[in-house]
């Protein structure tokens, strides 16, 4: 399979197909330190194209993509695109007023969403695409992980670091590209793949769909993309997944925990934390596994994996292998540190569902005397939209702390139209916990002052709440005594 990309060239209308040695490219790429395209740079970088960059924000993927060989600018007044460039690329928050793309396009420089190149180079391989509202890139890792171990050697790209595969993006010489497919922006339209997975759909990015049916019919379209002699893997428990699969016109497997499911799972137990369960291909038990990740959605994450490995020739033994020995990516119950006692984990919910989820993951796996909530709301408009649904999502905590609203490609009039002292009162008059305290210092201090030995503290969102982690963790350790 070969799937050409064609871009035109400013307001000149003139085609730019990608060039099979990438050697040849001169990618510039405008908010470089996005998740996926932070991916997306390391593995171009990996193939020979000269890669620059610029972004509002540094940090250390952005190091990474320099030592690597890129040249990352911050963004600003001096920001240019370099004269060389023969390929722009943005990710979908950039917005098409921005100077770099106003520049690209007065030059007739070819310009592209992030989507639209990961779908030209995905085309070119053997693409498996992972899709759903939750646990994308959970799931892209471990089937990474699966194919790896197996001696596949996939190319890939998350949108998160992944310690186990040596960061984000990786280049094999095997047949297989495995990549999320972001449904934002409806950017999954733009992928070229031969297998891929619904996980979930429900109501987000609210910002660009107008309501759920909206959503659902995006996916739609995602599944109507595979080829005849491709795989369609679906969430048997999710009925807007079996809606959409009822769509596709080409092979579909669903999983799940019932007997009904293609790929299913039996007497699920936690055990020393995580979950054990015995999994099912049709009416064949395959055997238990012990999964490597904590959570009950991990367990139908696992199901999916499994289900894309065995259709990519991996046998079951190296299945069941990589489920096990499978620790996960940055940010998604991430055990930052313990001081004391105390234990403060990362996570990177910040939806409802998501929330809900990590929250009784982290009561199985770490069990807690007292769970901690420190929850940064990720945009004005999603906090306004899923309100209610986010004051029922934290249930399973003793104590949440609620700073202000992480700020991201939201309007000044949606700025003004919600703040995370609502959440907070909504919260409140469920009966539960929770402060309004705006910084990070004060947190800090607040939390740092009131936990004990059995505590477990997690910070929580798609910004920079990390940074609370980590000061957390500091001030605990310069608390000990001596």
């Amino acid at each position: 399979m070969h799937t050409d990309v064609v871009l035109t060239r400013g307001s000149c209308e003139t085609d730019f197909v990608l060039p099979d040695d990438l050697s040849e490219l001169r990618a510039h790429m405008v908010g470089i330190g996005g998740s996926g395209m932070c991916g997306l740079a390391a593995f171009m970088l990996r193939r020979g194209a000269a890669v620059s960059g610029s972004d509002a924000r540094d940090g250390a993927e952005l190091a990474i993509l320099r030592s690597a060989g890129a040249h990352v600018q911050a963004q600003g007044p001096t920001a240019t695109v370099p004269a060389d460039a023969t390929l722009v690329v943005r990710s979908a928050a950039i917005r098409d007023d921005h100077p770099e793309i106003r520049d690209a396009r007065q030059r007739g420089l070819p310009v592209c969403k992030y989507a639209e190149l990961l779908g030209a180079l995905m085309g070119r391989c053997e693409g498996v695409a992972i899709s759903g509202t939750h646990g994308k890139s959970t799931t892209t890792a471990w089937l990474a992980y699966v194919l790896r171990l197996a001696g596949r050697d996939p190319s890939f790209v998350v949108g998160a670091s992944v310690p186990q595969l040596g960061g984000g993006s990786g280049v094999g010489d095997g047949p297989h590209f495995i990549a999320e497919a972001c449904e934002y922006d409806r950017s999954f339209l733009n992928l070229h793949a031969r297998r891929a997975a619904i996980l979930n759909i429900e109501e987000d990015h609210l910002d660009c769909y107008q309501n759920l049916a909206a959503i659902t019919a995006a996916f739609g379209a995602f599944a109507r993309r595979l080829p005849a002699d491709g795989l369609l893997v679906v969430n048997g428990a999710d009925p807007r997944c079996r809606q959409v699969a009822e769509q596709a016109a080409t092979r579909v497997v669903r999983y799940g925990v019932g007997p009904d499911a293609d790929w299913h799972a039996t007497d699920l137990a936690v055990e020393q934390g995580r979950y054990g369960m015995t999994v099912w291909h049709g009416r064949e038990a395959l055997g238990r596994v012990l999964l490597g990740l904590a959570g009950r959605h991990n367990a139908a994450n696992a199901l999916a994996v499994a289900a894309l490995a065995h259709d990519c020739g991996v046998p079951w033994k190296l299945v069941a292998a990589g489920l096990a020995d499978f620790s996960g990516v940055q940010r998604r119950l991430e055990l930052r540190g313990d001081v004391a006692g105390v234990r403060v984990v990362d996570d990177y919910a910040h939806h409802p569902t998501e929330i809900c989820a990590t929250l009784s993951a982290a009561r199985e796996r770490f069990s807690p005397r007292r769970l901690w909530c420190i929850f940064q709301p990720h945009q004005h408009s999603r906090t306004r939209f899923l309100l209610s649904q986010f004051a029922e999502s934290f249930g399973a905590a003793d104590e949440v702390v609620v700073p202000d609203i992480y700020f991201v490609r939201d309007s000044v009039r949606e700025r003004e139209a919600v703040c995370a002292a609502d959440l907070v009162a909504r919260i409140r008059a469920r009966g539960q916990m929770a402060e309004y305290i705006p910084d990070f210092s004060g947190i800090v201090a607040r939390v740092a002052a009131a936990v004990a030995p059995g505590d477990v503290v997690v910070t929580m969102g798609a910004g920079d709440v990390w940074k609370v982690a980590d000061e957390l963790l500091r001030r605990l350790r310069a608390d000990l005594p001596g």
